[in-house]
């Protein structure tokens, strides 16, 4: 899987402000800006980065998902 096709199929199931890939095409870290991460905890964030991904999990398609989740608010902090 290359980083342009997980990608895209992130955007299709949660809408982000940013999205950053990085990766050999099994290990990925990623960082993701999203709205709908707003009141959430950290594992609520991934697990909502995760049911995007579906079964290429489980099928290994995707081996391992490292991620820095963050709302627009707290993006926008991180970069100042």
């Amino acid at each position: 899987m290359t980083a342009e096709e997980l990608q895209t199929i992130i955007q299709a199931g949660l809408p982000c402000e940013h999205i950053a890939l990085e990766g050999d095409g099994r290990h990925w870290y990623a960082t993701i800006v999203s709205a709908e991460f707003e009141g959430k905890r950290a594992i609520q964030r991934h697990q909502r980065v995760y049911a995007t991904l579906g079964a290429k999990m489980h099928t290994d398609e995707v081996h391992a998902l490292s991620m820095k989740t963050y709302t627009p608010a707290e993006w926008a902090a991180a970069q100042n």
